[in-house]
């Protein structure tokens, strides 16, 4: 079945504003790491398709697992190259603080517009 043109400008317009408004440019994150510095890195918001990469990745199918997938393939540094890749990910795990990990899993998933409305909701 066919659509009209007037349907189909429509869908198009559609998905050129979802897209105008998705923003995926990386912003920069941080993290205080448990000997008290702050790790800084830049990461974009995730994507559907990141999200399905990161659960298919080995150990995806667990919130762990997951969330370190997602720093592995989201965070980099302020010209844009990664920091970590896919062959780290049993050193991080192993050789890292799970107390630092987890602080920069969260600020690479966490949407930085989001945390600055938490921790203001936080403050009184």
């Amino acid at each position: 079945m066919l659509q009209s043109p007037h349907k189909q400008s429509m869908a198009g317009s559609a998905l050129s504003r979802l897209k105008k408004a998705a923003n995926l440019s990386p912003t920069k994150r941080t993290a205080t790491l448990s000997d008290g510095s702050t790790f800084e890195f830049y990461a974009a918001p995730l994507t559907m398709a990141e999200r399905e990469q990161a659960e298919q990745m080995l150990g995806g199918n667990t919130p762990n697992g997951f969330a370190l997938n997602i720093l592995v393939l989201k965070a980099v540094d302020a010209s844009g190259q990664k920091l970590f890749t896919a062959g780290e990910i049993a050193e991080l795990k192993n050789e890292v603080r799970d107390a630092d990990l987890q602080a920069m899993m969260l600020a690479a998933i966490q949407n930085p517009e989001e945390a600055q409305v938490d921790m203001k909701s936080t403050q009184k």
